[in-house]
């Protein structure tokens, strides 16, 4: 393959790009599409949709699926919401605002026009996941809620509960199923996909092995979609399942493919530390405690050492000593800063051996995070 970097985003200004490109598309007719088959690797929320929107369209459809069932996929383990840019809240909410928090986020990494198509069919993704029947909350009239969340000053997480990514695979499961049945898409479930065919610079099939029997398997096809989603366990630390190994990206980066910002792996800042040698993996708490509480270190190095001995409870220091350093620091977010930016607060804290503290407005409860043990910071 050739080791000249294109990404193919199409020419011209950047809020057309795509609007322009899907005007000059070629297009295949109904007719054809018959004839194509298509490999998605990959069954969570980007590869069953793949998967469910493509043999709805009428293409031969394989995907392949490393756990026992479609509805294993990590992509179960999102909580707090997805984002679009409906504006329900009217605080002036747009597609560039969605654009701008995105790439923001992202610390600049991310292509700007891959990112400006996502915010341009946010809103679009939303009504598709309702007609699925994906039960988002709701405000009393019947109207979509929304929720704040990290890195932007507006409302627009749509979610469901705190079991949003489960209920959105649960919807893209059962548009699967229903392709499944048709005949359109056929399912391979526990099966690894060990190696990319590429035929003339092009992946046209895969090396699959069958977990069940052992055996290697190989199929082919027109266009192979990777979606195996991220590669978090390729570090000593993480919150993703034990299978999100990387390997699927791993046989495409050995067969040409371009693997950028490897270190780009997703924080949380409201994560449990590893706490003795047992554990193998960091316990995560829902991202909405930034929402919904406030975090907060003691002011005093002696009221640290007194949280430590048990001698006092976090509710017992008053309000006077608690440093909340967030709010203190960024005001116009206050608790709801990117999470880098929160991660990076909470260690500097942590480093000066503050240990920070969440306090749910909710409750009287509060949850202090125990310190890191030394060589396991993230």
């Amino acid at each position: 393959m050739s080791d000249k970097l294109n990404s193919k985003i199409p020419a011209g200004p950047l809020e057309s790009k795509w609007t322009r490109r899907k005007s000059e598309i070629r297009l295949v007719s109904p007719n054809n599409k018959r004839k194509l088959e298509i490999i998605v690797v990959g069954t969570g929320l980007g590869g069953a949709s793949a998967a469910a929107s493509l043999g709805e369209l009428g293409y031969n459809v394989k995907i392949f699926c490393i756990s026992d069932s479609p509805r294993r996929a990590h992509s179960i383990a999102a909580q707090g919401g997805i984002n679009a840019a409906k504006n329900y809240q009217n605080d002036n909410d747009s597609v560039y605002r969605l654009f701008y928090d995105t790439i923001k986020g992202g610390d600049y990494r991310a292509r700007e026009a891959n990112v400006y198509r996502l915010a341009e069919v946010s809103a679009a993704i939303i009504d598709q996941c309702v007609a699925q029947g994906i039960p988002f909350a709701r405000e009393y009239g019947g109207y979509l809620a929304n929720r704040s969340f990290g890195g932007v000053q507006v409302s627009r997480t749509f979610y469901a509960r705190g079991q949003t990514g489960q209920q959105l695979l649960l919807g893209a499961y059962a548009s699967l199923n229903k392709e499944i049945a048709n005949g359109s898409v056929k399912s391979y479930p526990r099966h690894e996909m060990l190696d990319l065919v590429i035929v003339n610079g092009q992946a046209k099939g895969i090396i699959a092995r069958n977990l069940v029997t052992g055996q290697l398997e190989r199929f082919g096809a027109h266009a192979v979609v990777i979606a195996t989603g991220g590669y978090g366990n390729t570090y000593f630390l993480s919150t993703n399942a034990m299978n999100s190994n990387g390997s699927a990206a791993m046989q495409c980066y050995r067969k040409g493919a371009f693997f950028g910002n490897p270190c780009f792996a997703q924080i949380h800042p409201t994560c449990i530390p590893v706490h003795g040698d047992q554990q193998c993996k960091l316990t995560l708490m829902s991202e909405s405690l930034r929402n919904d509480g406030r975090i907060w270190v003691p002011k005093k190095l002696e009221d640290v050492e007194k949280l430590r001995k048990h001698e006092i409870k976090a509710s017992q220091i008053p309000e006077e000593d608690r440093d909340y350093y967030l709010e203190r620091r960024y005001p116009a977010f206050g608790n709801l800063v990117p999470r880098d930016v929160a991660s990076r607060a909470a260690k500097e804290r942590s480093a000066t051996s503050v240990s920070p503290s969440v306090t749910a407005t909710s409750s009287t409860c509060m949850r202090r995070s125990p310190p890191a043990p030394p060589g396991r910071s993230r």
